[in-house]
């Protein structure tokens, strides 16, 4: 069976044993309920891969419009303003990040082999943000790291003996850092979920909107980006 119509049919489940089947296929049907939006952060700064933003960006903005309830923020360390992505791309950031706001906090990647220019490396170097990341798990946000942008968690200690991912040049590094490196598109550690290379943002994107929203908004979701979710999802049995 397609993977989409896998979904489908089981976002029309409510069967215990349908539930079993997508947990072992490393996927999620029904959403667990929730009081209001899935409040997601978005973290920017410069040098920051533009293609790692604006994957999630569209992934949780066509959430909404398919039947989810999702608030997007928009965030940089230090208060809102302006920021350079790695291919130039000014992004307006109209918030302050709050690191115990909200439920899910994603970090993008970005300018990972410039180890003194600006990007992620000169964002590990900023001991508030590593802080905060730490703050942010400790606060029950669900700390999320597309590409380069896992090596702001591991600098922040967050992968250290976790199963994790990044993109394929950065692994060897992730590693010695003490994650636990698994071959996989996305790997879910429960609060920790990280993502390979650059255009997996989509991937991850797609997958915590199944987590948290459910497979009919997810199918929604890839309907009208015309993209479906790609690589397998590692996920903590």
């Amino acid at each position: 069976m397609e993977r989409r119509d896998f979904l489908r049919v089981s976002a029309a489940s409510t069967g215990a044993a349908a539930l079993g089947g997508l947990a072992s296929a490393g996927t999620a049907s029904a959403a667990p309920a929730r009081s209001g939006p899935l409040a997601v952060q978005i973290l920017l700064y410069d040098g920051v891969e533009e293609q790692d933003v604006v994957g999630p960006v569209a992934v949780f903005g066509h959430a909404g419009h398919a039947g989810g309830q999702v608030r997007l923020s928009l965030v940089k360390p230090g208060g809102p303003g302006e920021v350079a992505g790695t291919f130039g791309t000014k992004i307006a950031v109209p918030g302050a990040w709050d690191p115990a706001a909200g439920d899910v906090l994603v970090v993008p990647g970005g300018g990972y082999a410039a180890k003194d220019g600006p990007g992620v490396n000169a964002l590990i170097k900023q001991p508030g943000v590593l802080r905060g990341l730490v703050r942010a798990r400790q606060s029950g946000v669900l700390v999320a790291g597309v590409c380069t942008g896992v090596m702001a968690l591991a600098a922040a200690g967050l992968t250290r003996g976790r199963p994790c991912t990044t993109h394929h040049l950065a692994k060897a590094d992730l590693a010695a850092q003490g994650g636990q490196v698994v071959d996989a598109r996305v790997v879910d550690d429960g609060d920790l979920v990280t993502a390979g290379g650059v255009t997996s943002g989509l991937d991850l994107a797609l997958w915590l909107v199944t987590r948290y929203l459910g497979a009919a908004v997810a199918v929604g979701v890839e309907s009208v980006l015309e993209y479906e979710q790609r690589g397998a999802v590692w996920r903590r049995s």
